[in-house]
C-alpha cells in the first residue's frame, strides 16, 4: 500500500515521513506542499492513501479531498479539532490532531490498510440481500452471511460501501449507509452522524461529541445529538456544548 504526504510546513512533511517509516511499511511515494501540485501527480500516478494536511494556502484540504477519486482513502492531519466532524462527512479514514503521537498514528494506519485489503475483495456485488425479524443477510466476498440484530456493533459508511461491525468480524458490501439503516429496527440502531449507525445495546459511554463502543470512538453528529440523546436516555439527558 502506498501513500503520499499533503502539508505547507516543511518541517511537518519531514516528521510525517519519519514516523510513518516507524511504525510501517507504507510506501511513501512523495510529499507535496499544496494541493495543486498534488491533485496534478494524482492525474498520472495511483495514490492508496494520502496524509492531509487542512489549512493550507492555495485550496483547503476540505476542498480537496472533495475532489478525489472514491476509492482513495484519506487521513487528516491538522493542528485545529473544529475540523472533525466535517472530515467525517468526508469518509475519512481518521482525523489525527498535531502533534502527532506514534501509537495514535499506527491505529490510523492498520485501520486504512484493513479498509483496503476489505475495498479489494471484489465487493462491487456485495448486497445485503433480506432481513428478518430478527437477522439480515449479506453477502460479502462472494458469500452469505446471517448476522443477527444482536451481533452488529455498529455500521460505518466508507465511501460507496458499508462496514459492519459485528462481535467477531468486519463485513463490507456495496450499499450506502441510508439502505441499510433501512432495513434494520430503528427501535435498535441509530443514525449518529453521516457515516454511523449504532446499535444503542453495545454503547459503553458517550459525550456531547463521541459515543465510544469497545475501543472504537464514533463522532457524534451535531444534527443527530438530541434524537441521540432522546433515543438512548429516554430525554432525561441535557449535555451542554
Amino acid at each position: 500500500m502506498n501513500c503520499i504526504i499533503i502539508d505547507d510546513e516543511p518541517l511537518a512533511r519531514a516528521e510525517m515521513q519519519s514516523l510513518i517509516r516507524e511504525v510501517s511499511d507504507l510506501e511513501i511515494l512523495g510529499d507535496f506542499s499544496n494541493a495543486l501540485t498534488a491533485l496534478e501527480y494524482l492525474k498520472t500516478n495511483q495514490v492508496d492513501l494520502i496524509f492531509l494536511d487542512i489549512e493550507m494556502p492555495l485550496g483547503t484540504g476540505l476542498e480537496f479531498a472533495e475532489m478525489l477519486p472514491k476509492q482513495t482513502l484519506i487521513i487528516f492531519t491538522t493542528a485545529y479539532s473544529q475540523y472533525a466532524l466535517k472530515s467525517y462527512e468526508l469518509d475519512a479514514i481518521d482525523y489525527l490532531l498535531k502533534p502527532i503521537e506514534k501509537e495514535r498514528l499506527e491505529k490510523a494506519i492498520n485501520k486504512a490498510e484493513l479498509y483496503n485489503q476489505l475495498l479489494s475483495r471484489e465487493t462491487i456485488k456485495n448486497t445485503v440481500e433480506s432481513n428478518t425479524a430478527d437477522f439480515l443477510f449479506i453477502k460479502a466476498d462472494r458469500r452469505f452471511y446471517k448476522l443477527n440484530f444482536d451481533e452488529i456493533k455498529f455500521i460505518e459508511g466508507l465511501k460507496d460501501y458499508v462496514v459492519i461491525h459485528t462481535k467477531t468480524q468486519k463485513l463490507i458490501t456495496a450499499m450506502n449507509l441510508k439502505t441499510i439503516h433501512q432495513k434494520i429496527p430503528d427501535s435498535i440502531f441509530l443514525r449518529v452522524s453521516k457515516s454511523y449507525v449504532v446499535n444503542l445495546n453495545f454503547i459503553d459511554s458517550f459525550d456531547n461529541h463521541n459515543i465510544y463502543i469497545d475501543e472504537s470512538e464514533i463522532p457524534l453528529g451535531e444534527v443527530y445529538r438530541s434524537a441521540f440523546f432522546t433515543a438512548y436516555s429516554g430525554g432525561s439527558l441535557n449535555l451542554e456544548n
